[in-house]
């Protein structure tokens, strides 16, 4: 009696090790199970394509105006860096100062740190630039007098072309006993800047209620499908399912959602830019300029879709935490 007991332990001790499974083998079925459920998800959206379709233009319509906003943000940014980096100090000089008067300042401010180069545009030469200009033509041959004055054009390195350090330096200039008046001609620039950031703030803010607009609306969708499964869902719960198992479709489908309506915000985004490109080359043609729109980048793309994911995968998260929590078999 006692060895077959004793036998029969050993077996009922074998058996229980043989149930036991790896933690590799529940690392791989972890993964197994999340992507048929996953695929799973994804076929569930195929039942019903319409009303999916619907929220998924939803979300990747939603960010198509902000991405847009954004291309424009950007190509302001990249156009005021390009004329910050045009910008010129007028020094208008006393007309009392001698020839070498001239060249010696002309000189010293060409050895400034803050100068790249210099240009003296003397008298003769800016009137009869005015005359070729201006249209008067033979009127101006009756002054008595030359009018102009000499004018030193000074470009700053590069370092000194933003609108504050090109100030700092036009102050320094104006000090100079041979400078009559001087001009720095970006105030223009300083208020297209303000008006840049005034949109970006604006584009935050939109962007910002729109996404919550978009975690309502998928939040609002997964919540009716989770509703509508509510008897399978009670069900599962019987038989042992837990909420995380109930919960990972649901998830999926919030992901697929962004997946999507990601790839729905790209083509949106490049059309949108491609629309309005054309206007904006009508207009850069009319002041002589090249300048081209420029779209969204590979990785700027790349953030639009991860954004959208976690925008679907967040209204779905909050949707599953409630209310598959809140069903519970009677």
């Amino acid at each position: 009696m006692g060895l077959i007991s004793g036998g029969s332990g050993k077996k009922s001790s074998s058996g229980a090790r043989s149930v036991k499974i790896s933690i590799w083998r529940r690392i791989v079925m972890f993964f197994v199970t999340n992507l048929q459920q996953g695929i799973g998800s994804l076929g569930e959206l195929s039942r019903t394509p319409w009303a999916s379709l619907m929220t998924i233009a939803v979300l990747g319509l939603s960010l198509t105006l902000p991405a847009t906003l954004y291309v424009v943000v950007k190509n302001a940014q990249l156009a005021t860096g390009e004329w910050d980096q045009a910008a010129e100090i007028s020094l208008f000089l006393r007309k009392d100062l001698q020839t070498q008067e001239l060249q010696s300042f002309r000189e010293r401010v060409r050895l400034m740190n803050e100068v790249e180069s210099v240009q003296l545009i003397d008298r003769e030469t800016g009137l009869r630039e005015f005359r070729e200009s201006s249209g008067f033509g033979s009127a101006i041959d009756y002054l008595q007098t030359n009018p102009l004055p000499d004018v030193l054009i000074v470009v700053p390195v590069s370092e000194f072309r933003s609108y504050e350090r090109a100030q700092r330096l036009l102050t320094v200039l104006e000090q100079e006993r041979e400078v009559s008046s001087a001009r720095l001609d970006l105030q223009w620039l300083q208020r297209l800047q303000a008006i840049v950031r005034v949109v970006e703030n604006s584009l935050a803010a939109l962007a910002i209620l729109l996404s919550l607009a978009v975690v309502l609306i998928v939040g609002n969708t997964i919540r009716l499908a989770i509703l509508n499964r509510r008897d399978e869902i009670m069900i599962m719960k019987l038989v042992g399912a837990t909420n995380a198992y109930i919960q990972r479709p649901f998830l999926y489908t919030g992901f697929w959602y962004g997946v999507i309506g990601g790839v729905i915000a790209w083509i949106s985004t490049t059309l949108m830019v491609w629309w309005i490109s054309a206007s904006v080359a009508q207009l850069t043609a009319l002041y002589d300029s090249s300048f081209r729109l420029a779209g969204l980048g590979f990785n700027e793309m790349m953030v639009l879709w991860l954004v959208a994911i976690i925008l679907g995968l967040l209204g779905s998260w909050i949707a599953v935490r409630r209310h598959v929590a809140a069903i519970e078999p009677t």
